[in-house]
């Protein structure tokens, strides 16, 4: 069975870009990006085996959303480096808007995961690919 991560559209999306000056961007913008990522990541996971699209959106949605970040954090967490734990911080302490429905502790830890996923699809993609593999998605695609 062809693993997700080699499929030619997610390789794709994971060309190299190491050399750009992440340092210079802004939290919010690498959290910006990363939102996109990971929810890119979350729709190629459910696109298999095919689905109605109100049903398809459901299950994107229900991980996408800030609460069920702030758990992946949660388990990511023990697993991230030093340098990873700082961009995680960093964005936490950048998140300056809240949902109306979402308490501003898991918002903030939402945009923390964003930011690292942001700086990782930046500066180390395989890294990236590493830490979306352990994130477990009901019923989603085997990677």
């Amino acid at each position: 069975m062809t693993r997700f991560n080699d499929h030619p559209l997610w390789q794709s999306l994971l060309s190299t870009t190491s050399d750009l000056p992440v340092q210079s961007l802004s939290p919010v913008a690498l959290a910006y990006l990363g939102d996109a990522v990971f929810e890119l990541y979350v729709r190629c996971r459910y696109l298999f085996p095919p689905r109605r699209i109100g049903d398809f959106h459901r299950r994107v949605v229900a991980q996408v959303r800030a609460e069920q970040q702030a758990q992946i954090l949660a388990i990511l967490s023990p697993q991230l480096t030093d340098p990873e734990k700082e961009w995680v911080r960093r964005g936490r302490n950048a998140a300056t808007s809240t949902s109306r429905r979402a308490n501003p502790e898991l918002y903030q830890a939402a945009s923390g995961l964003e930011t690292l996923l942001g700086y990782l699809y930046l500066r180390d993609v395989h890294r990236l690919d590493e830490l979306l593999a352990l994130i477990e998605l009901p019923d989603a695609a085997p990677r």
